[in-house]
């Protein structure tokens, strides 16, 4: 099951509107949007498409049955991306390093070749 009605509700809390004014704004009745949010009634494709535009989403987002990422997930994935930024700058580092022993080495082959 999508649990559509869960996502729907969390969409409602988080803009603070009641029942009553997602119905109004769906025109449909309190009892019929309560039943929607509840999973008790299936939502059709037109009903999808107008309560994603009610609520300014994707209708994606309504039927999508992927999890939103726990806390500690997201804590791990921005540590492995500081890490990564940290790899990054001693690589460019690196790489500045490389460079200028190759200048001074093709310095110092050029003089030899002079010098010969």
């Amino acid at each position: 099951m999508f649990e559509i009605g869960k996502r729907i509700k969390t969409l409602r809390q988080q803009k603070d509107w009641s029942q009553s004014d997602i119905a109004k704004l769906l025109n449909i009745s309190v009892p019929a949007f309560s039943k929607i949010e509840s999973d008790v009634t299936d939502v059709n494709i037109s009903r999808l498409n107008q309560i994603a535009e009610t609520f300014g989403v994707p209708v994606t987002d309504l039927i999508s049955t992927q999890v939103e990422p726990s806390q500690s997930l997201l804590d791990e994935l921005k540590e492995a991306k500081d890490t990564i930024a940290a790899q990054s700058v001693k690589i460019n580092q690196l790489q500045e390093y490389i460079i200028t022993l190759y200048e001074q080495l093709h310095k110092k082959h050029t003089q030899d070749v002079i010098n010969s």
